[in-house]
């Protein structure tokens, strides 16, 4: 048996899990004191605090590193790099420190957990899985529209490749042989096609794909180009970022940016009852193109995320996408999941580890 420390922060949470095998053992989720987070100028400052939580909940529950059998860590903002369980080294810890470009918290998992490590009498290993920069695209998805702007892999990647395996084996099918079109339904939206493994095209939460609770999704270019310009001296660039991602989709149209808050809305507002509806309506369009990418060759479609525990949601995506195949549902965030299992194939040698390979960073 093997046992796994998780490592998970968020932008004021740490989340923290043991598991032995793929049983999680034990959780908690650790909240940062806002003025702690304030105080810090960057991520990387916040590297002590969050670093210590991680030794109090060790010594809470009486586990020592030399008891680990591995740590798995959030991957961070790596650049473009295939999915899989990867190895962190010294050349990975540096780049998140120093030279990533986008300050994010999850760049301080793989840090923390390498430097855990170093206190263990073993070797022991620090693994992540499937970061957010994961990035499989066949050439054609990568064409805009325009030359100068080339589209960009970014998307839940942690979350929808391990629902995808639990869909393959629910379907008692290889995970390398199955053609699925997975739609995370979060505070931002992704849905993707992902061939035999790969995600071949995904839509960029940030500016893509359907409205969600915070996010505008794609938007009419001729009209936005309009706005910004009339707008450009009374709004900062943070201003004009923040009203597409922030205050965008369900906040823009309702001000709250709970699905929950926006049904119950929706039970006496027609208004609000057309945006939920039209926010379903998008990720059933989007989930129908990536379809036609596989050829309507699919084995499921797979909805995931937090929105997905609204049966209602739900149905209202179903009840437009049911005759293109099979939908399965696995409502919330698999996260802690997806890096412990991850870990635990490498250990297990059921996957090949990869070598993060910094030498084609430039």
């Amino acid at each position: 048996m093997y046992k796994i420390l998780v490592i998970n922060p968020g932008s004021t949470s740490t989340k923290l899990s043991i598991f032995e095998d793929n049983n999680e053992v034990i959780s908690e989720s650790i909240e940062h004191a806002v003025n702690e987070i304030e105080n810090c100028k960057t991520i990387m400052d916040q590297l002590p605090f969050r670093k210590k939580c991680v030794e109090y909940f060790l010594e809470k529950y009486n586990i020592s590193i030399d008891e680990l059998d591995a740590i798995a860590a959030r991957g961070g903002i790596l650049p473009p790099m295939k999915s899989g369980t990867y190895r962190v080294d010294e050349n990975m810890v540096n780049y998140l420190k120093t030279k990533t470009r986008v300050e994010h918290a999850s760049n301080l998992a793989a840090v923390m957990a390498f430097e855990l490590s170093k206190k263990s009498s073993k070797d022991l290993p620090v693994f992540i899985t499937d970061p957010i920069s994961v990035d499989e695209f066949i050439p054609e998805a990568r064409i805009s529209g325009i030359p100068q702007l080339e589209r960009h892999s970014l998307f839940h990647a942690l979350n929808m490749k391990i629902v995808a395996r639990f869909a393959a084996k629910e379907l008692n099918k290889e995970y390398e042989k199955c053609n699925f079109v997975i739609a995370h339904l979060g505070g931002g939206i992704s849905v993707g096609a992902q061939r035999k493994g790969f995600m071949i095209d995904v839509n960029n939460a940030t500016d893509e794909g359907p409205f969600s609770s915070q996010r505008t999704g794609e938007l009419p270019i001729g009209d936005l180009a309009k706005w910004i310009f009339n707008n450009m001296h009374s709004y900062s660039k943070n201003d004009v970022k923040s009203t597409f991602v922030g205050k965008g989709g369900l906040f823009a149209y309702l001000k709250t940016a709970s699905l929950k808050d926006a049904l119950k809305l929706a039970e006496k507002d027609e208004y609000a009852k057309l945006i939920v509806e039209a926010m379903a309506y998008q990720v059933a369009k989007e989930i129908g193109g990536m379809a036609a990418i596989l050829g309507g060759d699919l084995d499921a479609i797979i909805l995931t995320g937090g929105m997905a525990h609204s049966d209602y949601f739900v149905q209202l995506i179903k009840r437009r996408i049911d005759k293109l195949g099979v939908v399965m549902v696995y409502p919330g965030a698999y996260e802690m999941e997806g890096l412990a299992l991850g870990a635990l194939r490498a250990l297990n040698q059921l996957e090949k580890t990869k070598v993060w390979e910094a030498e084609n960073i430039s």
